[in-house]
């Protein structure tokens, strides 16, 4: 898993018959320090997260039992709207 934020939507006319009814969001991955690492992707949502938040995404085939069908052709999901992150300094 990884932290990501939200940075849009995607809208598909025509798709899987799998993902009909699912959001699809443009997420953008995050350090630990919620700096960008300057890639996106784009992930099914399963927990209504919105544009600018910062979310928690699994990905491969584990992102596939978040919905019914497990052979749904996902390979990201979004599974949680991060409140806070606190990070440990090195020492």
């Amino acid at each position: 898993m990884y932290l990501a934020k939200v940075r849009g939507t995607v809208v598909s006319t025509m798709k899987a018959p799998s993902l009909t009814g699912c959001k699809l969001l443009v997420i953008e991955k995050l350090n630990e320090d919620l700096t960008s690492k300057g890639t996106t992707e784009i992930a099914v949502d399963a927990v209504g997260a919105g544009d600018g938040e910062i979310v928690l995404v699994s990905r491969g085939s584990s992102a596939r039992y978040i919905f019914s069908d497990k052979g749904s052709p996902i390979d990201a999901a979004i599974v949680g709207i991060v409140d806070t992150v606190e990070v440990t300094p090195s020492r």
